[in-house]
């Protein structure tokens, strides 16, 4: 995205580093992420995005340059191969746990994913890397019924635009209100589950409105698989927001979710990187993270 911005390489860097050092790199099973289909990308875009994405990021990459697709977001020469492979390895995580290779997954990637709406970049997203992959288990792998839990800082209006109204899928979230997009307040689909949360608020009181409102509803959908758009943005470290998360919060949300898909979904969990920009904050969420998906 260029210099001092905050969806840097280094994300990656600290997650990869935290793993390494606190000895959690022998407990993972790795897989490099392949490029995704275009014809499953359009399982949630429109065949005219995916063409004119596809036609510019090409074009970047042949020419060398870069171009800012709206006033937060730039795509660079590697935007394409990136987008493909963010996309893919969701995808390919989804194959993986649905084939029982993995009984839950974790996807390192770049970029997020969750603002692209079925026909717009925003947010630093190209392609929505988790939308893309619920509709490919949906469409593609015959599931009847999965749910999407996003506890991103933002909320997931791309996600939202594009599975508003589909009876097949169960969104819940939780964001802060007011805060970039500027949108979820009212839902678009009674198929979705939002939580707006005021600035300052803290992760007890954050589990709370999610016992109250996204675990019933979940319980009651009964997924057959559960996709997470894991945003760490909401750490009381991050300056892109203003909520009071703690590690110990996102480890309880990764418990409870877990505990749902024990019950409902033969455990199988799907989890991609959204946001986390506080380095030190997002190694540590992420780690506490993958600890609770991976029971050590």
């Amino acid at each position: 995205m260029g210099p001092g911005h905050p969806e840097c390489p280094q994300r990656l860097d600290a997650i990869e580093d935290w793993l390494i050092v606190h000895g959690m790199d022998a407990a993972l099973t790795r897989v490099d992420a392949t490029e995704v289909d275009l014809r499953t990308v359009e399982l949630a875009h429109t065949h005219g995005y995916v063409a004119e994405l596809a036609d510019l990021l090409q074009s970047l990459a042949s020419t060398g340059e870069s171009r800012a697709v709206d006033p937060d977001t730039v795509a660079m020469p590697h935007t394409w191969a990136a987008a493909l492979r963010s996309a893919g390895a969701a995808v390919q995580a989804t194959d993986l746990v649905l084939d029982r290779k993995a009984s839950n997954a974790f996807c390192a990637v770049r970029p997020p994913g969750h603002h692209a709406t079925r026909d717009q970049s925003m947010g630093f997203c190209f392609f929505n890397n988790v939308a893309i992959a619920a509709r490919h288990a949906l469409d593609n792998r015959g599931l009847r019924r999965v749910a999407v839990v996003d506890f991103d800082v933002h909320h997931g209006n791309g996600t939202e635009d594009i599975l508003a109204g589909d009876d097949r899928v169960l969104m819940v979230s939780i964001f802060q209100d007011p805060l970039f997009p500027y949108s979820g307040a009212v839902p678009k689909g009674t198929n979705m589950v939002n939580i707006p949360v005021p600035p300052y608020t803290r992760g007890m009181d954050i589990r709370e409105m999610c016992e109250a409102q996204w675990f019933p509803a979940l319980e009651e959908f009964r997924p057959e698989m559960i996709f997470i758009s894991a945003g760490f943005d909401g750490h009381r470290e991050d300056d892109m927001g203003q909520l009071g998360l703690t590690e110990a919060d996102y480890e309880w949300f990764t418990l409870r979710i877990m505990d749902v898909a024990q019950r409902h979904a033969r455990g199988r969990v799907v989890s991609v990187l959204e946001g986390g920009y506080h380095l030190g904050a997002l190694a540590r969420s992420v780690g506490a993270h993958l600890r609770a998906l991976a029971g050590v």
